[in-house]
This record gives C-alpha cells, sequence and structure tokens, in this order.
C-alpha cells in the first residue's frame, strides 16, 4: 500500500516537473519570437537614417516618399496619432467608467447579466466592420451635421476608435470594481456614508490598479489600431488644425504605403522606422501600465 502511494507520490512530482518545463519553454519562446521580431524591425528601420538625419525623420512637416526629392518627415503623422488618440481616450474612458460603475455598484444582477455579455461582445466586433459603419453612416452625418468638405476627419477617426475601446475598459474596470473587499464598503456605510461617497471615495480608490490598467490597455489598442483610421481618418498627411481635419496617423501610413515601397529602398525602411515609433509607443504604454498597476494595488491589512 504504501509503496503505491509512493509510486503515485512520484509520478505527481515527474507530471508536476514536466509541466512546469513545458510552460518555461513557451515562455521563453514568446520572448524569443519577440526578441527576434524587435531586431527585425530595427534591422530594417535604422538604415532610414543613412538618407535623413534623425531630427528631419522625427520634426520634419512633409512626407512626401514618392517625389523627386523625398522627404520623410513624420511629425504629421504623430502628430494624427496622438491627436486622434487624446480625442478618443477623452470621449472613451469616462463613459466605459460610467458603464463600469453602474454595472459593478448600481445595476440589478439581471441586468448586469445582459449588459456585461453584450459589452463584451462589442469588443469581438471586427475593425474593418466599424470602419465600414465609420465611413458609410458616420461620416455622411458629420459632412451633412457640421458642413464638412468631408467626413472622413479626426474626429470620426476617433469617435470610431472610442467605441472599439469602450468594452476592453469598461470590463477590465468593472472586474477590477466588483474585486473591492466587501468589508470596505461595510466600513464605509457603517461610518454614515451614503452610496456615492462610498463609490468615489472608497470603491474607485481601493480598485484603481485594475482601473489604470484597463485605461491604459485601451489607449494601447487605440494607438495600433490599423483599418479603422485607414477606413475613416481622411489620409491627409498634415498637421491638424481642428478635429475636422483629414489626417493620417502612423498605423495607416504603413498600411497604405508599404505594398507600394519597393523592398530595401528609403521608403521601405522609412516605414519600418514608423513601425519602430509605435513599438516604442506601445513599449512605453506597457510599462506605465505595469507601474501604475503596482503604484495603486490595494493591499488589505
Amino acid at each position: 500500500m504504501k509503496d503505491k502511494k509512493k509510486r503515485g507520490i512520484t509520478k505527481s512530482l515527474i507530471a508536476e516537473k514536466l509541466f512546469e518545463k513545458f510552460f518555461m519553454i513557451i515562455g521563453l519562446s514568446c520572448l524569443i519570437v519577440l526578441l527576434l521580431i524587435m531586431l527585425f524591425l530595427f534591422g530594417e528601420g535604422v538604415p532610414i537614417l543613412r538618407d535623413v538625419t534623425l531630427s528631419d525623420f522625427l520634426l520634419g512637416a512633409q512626407w512626401y516618399p514618392t517625389s523627386v526629392n523625398p522627404r520623410f518627415g513624420v511629425l504629421p503623422l504623430i502628430a494624427a496619432s496622438v491627436a486622434v488618440t487624446l480625442l478618443a481616450s477623452v470621449i472613451a474612458v469616462p463613459l466605459s467608467l460610467a458603464i463600469a460603475v453602474y454595472l459593478a455598484e448600481l445595476a440589478s444582477p439581471r441586468v448586469r447579466e445582459i449588459l456585461k455579455p453584450a459589452i463584451e461582445i462589442i469588443a469581438s466586433i471586427p475593425s474593418v466592420v466599424i470602419g465600414f459603419f465609420g465611413m458609410v453612416v458616420v461620416a455622411p452625418f458629420l459632412q451633412r451635421q457640421f458642413d464638412l468638405d468631408t467626413g472622413l476627419n479626426l474626429f470620426n477617426a476617433a469617435l470610431m476608435l472610442a467605441f472599439m475601446a469602450v468594452p476592453t475598459i469598461a470590463s477590465i474596470s468593472e472586474d477590477a470594481i466588483s474585486s473591492v473587499p466587501v468589508s470596505l464598503k461595510e466600513g464605509s456605510y457603517a461610518l454614515g456614508a451614503n452610496r456615492w461617497q462610498t463609490i468615489f471615495r472608497i470603491v474607485i480608490p481601493a480598485a484603481l490598479s485594475g482601473i489604470w490598467t484597463a485605461v491604459i490597455l485601451g489607449i494601447s489598442r487605440v494607438i495600433g489600431e490599423t483599418m479603422v483610421v485607414l477606413m475613416v481618418a481622411g489620409g491627409a498627411a498634415v498637421v491638424p488644425d481642428s478635429i475636422f481635419d483629414p489626417v493620417r496617423p502612423l498605423t495607416s501610413n504603413i498600411a497604405a504605403e508599404m505594398a507600394e515601397a519597393p523592398v530595401g529602398g528609403s521608403h521601405y525602411h522609412a516605414l519600418f522606422a514608423i513601425g519602430i515609433i509605435l513599438f516604442i509607443i506601445t513599449f512605453v504604454f506597457n510599462i506605465i501600465a505595469d507601474y501604475l498597476s503596482n503604484k495603486y494595488r490595494f493591499k488589505e491589512n
């Protein structure tokens, strides 16, 4: 009997070690693949600096890669990405947090069971469908209502990107708010606080780590989205003066021009350099998300 138990324990230990090694190999493989992608990206993007200085590339106001005298200034593209991201965030973040607070603290269980899956289903809508909706429905509406030359502009792109970011931010924020210990809420009520005081002064601060993570992930998705901005942003490589100006963010520029860029040419390397900029931006956002998540992590004594 003891021998059988020992053999069973030995098999369990062997299986545990095998699974541990397996998952370690999977994790290392992901890191290696990411490293190889990064090396390829930098290897193809850095050579553009042979044709243009770093300051001219980052601060140049003209993007004419196929002209007789090519110019590779990505400032209009960076400005477009920043403007679209900021406007989409201004729209998406407050709306998402309102939805998260309602679902976690105010909605009845029946309403929550219906609304939360519905919101999460929105996240699965293909971006090309959202872009098509923005192009054939939202663009004519904006053009009529604001008497614009075109409805394909920065505001349209921001609206569509905000619509895409809301499910991510709202769902993760709702999970963070729902995970706040009930004892904190009960203590707040016992001290005489009402529901709204408890939500804004106890629940949200306690869930701030998860909320920050949700916001950063939502913004990261906005920055990296390609198809929507390619379809509805207008495609003009200029620094926007208004939210109704056509723009061309970094991602849409790569998608629009990569097929036309001769392999190994300056245009080709410039597009990979734009990819480096996007890589650095998303990397920084992930670092910020990790920092904020750790800084505001709630620790119950």
